[in-house]
């Protein structure tokens, strides 16, 4: 398979080549034209969109090293550089992966001391940017074909990757958050609909309350991380109701914690999970059941609650036997205000290149291609960045759920609180989230300046 694999991205990439490279072939004018007779320009540099990997592809890098650095380590480590191999063996080169903990200070460390690798793995844009604004970084419009990224990827990433209109970071993969579960064979029995818009979700859960039961399964207890799982709430909402500008610039600080777009969007989800009888349990369970039994009562017959925001790793604390897809499906967090379009939250990470030589270059160009991305979709474990991955490749749920909404999506962004400093981030916000579920969605505006005075 990957050997039929590579003679046909070889053959594509040769083809590609040849027509970047044909006018050399052609009779020569009688006439010199004024390029003819101009200093003569060198003609063994790669020219044309994704020059180095046909160069590349033809052996002409065979035996030089490319380094890459990420995050990715044990089981996701070697898949990564097992993935790598395809690449490897169809163009000579010495791909070498390292795979770090403690990276980002690795990171930071290594480029600040003249020693950035060729490559690297960046999970949030902010570190893109920094690392751009102090010219360390490649601008990759002068490596990609611009016109296959932009078709290829989200106006999301293209815009998450860029730094006032230069793109540096192209993007590999993707987690969602912004999708519900409910049971699916209750759910339809109960004539109920899946939600599209927000107005919809509300009425569902009106319409849920008024049968005599309760529509939404959340809690929030995890231990030193407890309260985790309401930042998500605010974020995903946040990014339906204000621009994403607004969304990077509370992530930056640039306003503050405290917004009124951030108020108002705390404001909506204390509606959705303290308005009464919408959260079974109330807050005394918000608060005090672990996260990984909060769809548990989903599966009782009747359920005893039925809407469950959380990302595609929870049924791996379901109930023994219940199967995602059967028992329980999810659908998209629905979006509010039309003007705002469908946004994703979730986590993505990116590449970025520092050391422009051309096996790097050539490098960074496959990792544009679906074949970069084929093998580890296939083992239905792994969503791509790239839309130019078909569907039917994600034959398994829920990554083929997830790759659908995924490629509807106008906006992308990464978990907020995972981009602020660990003391609000994973900190105070957290625990503004238990104070706040604990007085039962009351004093919003005084928990959120409280986390704002924390800012360091």
């Amino acid at each position: 398979m990957r050997a039929r694999r590579l003679i046909v991205l070889g053959a594509v990439l040769a083809l590609a080549f040849s027509a970047c490279t044909g006018a050399a072939s052609e009779e020569p004018s009688a006439e010199p034209t004024e390029a003819a007779s101009a200093e003569p320009q060198p003609t063994d540099a790669p020219s044309g969109p994704n020059a180095e990997l046909t160069a590349a592809m033809a052996g002409e890098y065979d035996g030089e090293t490319v380094d890459i650095f990420a995050q990715w380590i044990d089981a996701e480590g070697q898949a990564f550089d097992d993935s790598l191999d395809a690449f490897r063996d169809a163009t000579g080169i010495n791909v070498v992966y390292s795979g770090i903990t403690n990276y980002e200070t690795v990171l930071t460390a290594r480029v600040e001391g003249g020693l950035a690798p060729d490559i690297a793995q960046i999970a949030q844009a902010g570190t893109m940017r920094k690392f751009a604004e102090a010219g360390k970084l490649v601008d990759l419009d002068t490596v990609l074909d611009g016109d296959q990224v932009r078709a290829d990827y989200s106006p999301g990433f293209i815009d998450a990757g860029s730094l006032d209109g230069t793109l540096y970071g192209l993007f590999y993969k993707q987690d969602l958050k912004s999708i519900v579960w409910y049971p699916v064979d209750a759910f339809e029995a109960a004539g109920y609909e899946v939600p599209e818009t927000w107005d919809d979700l509300v009425a569902l859960s009106d319409e849920i309350v008024a049968d005599g039961s309760n529509p939404w399964c959340t809690t929030i207890e995890h231990g030193d991380a407890s309260g985790w799982v309401l930042t998500d709430w605010i974020e995903d909402v946040l990014l339906r109701t204000a621009p994403p500008e607004t969304y990077d610039q509370w992530v930056a600080h640039e306003i503050p914690f405290n917004d009124p777009a951030v108020i108002n969007a705390a404001n909506l989800v204390g509606e959705m999970l303290f308005t009464e009888d919408y959260t079974y349990g109330g807050s005394a369970r918000i608060n005090g059941t672990w996260v990984g039994d909060s769809q548990t009562p989903m599966f009782d017959d009747p359920p005893k609650c039925w809407l469950h925001k959380q990302a595609a790793w929870i049924p791996d604390f379901w109930p023994e036997g219940t199967v995602a897809g059967e028992d329980s499906r999810f659908f998209y967090f629905p979006p509010i205000d039309e003007e705002f379009g469908n946004p994703v939250l979730g986590g993505s990470d990116m590449f970025l290149l520092f050391n422009d030589k051309p096996a790097a270059r050539a490098l960074m160009q496959w990792f544009s291609t679906v074949e970069s991305v084929e093998e580890r979709v296939a083992t239905g474990s792994f969503l791509a960045a790239s839309n130019a991955v078909p569907l039917d490749l994600y034959d398994s749920y829920p990554m083929s759920g997830l790759a659908e909404i995924a490629q509807n999506a106008t906006v992308s962004r990464n978990d907020a609180s995972d981009g602020m400093p660990a003391a609000v981030g994973q900190g105070t916000f957290w625990d503004g989230m238990v104070k706040w579920v604990s007085q039962n969605g009351e004093g919003t505006e005084e928990i959120f300046a409280e986390i704002e005075a924390s800012w360091p």
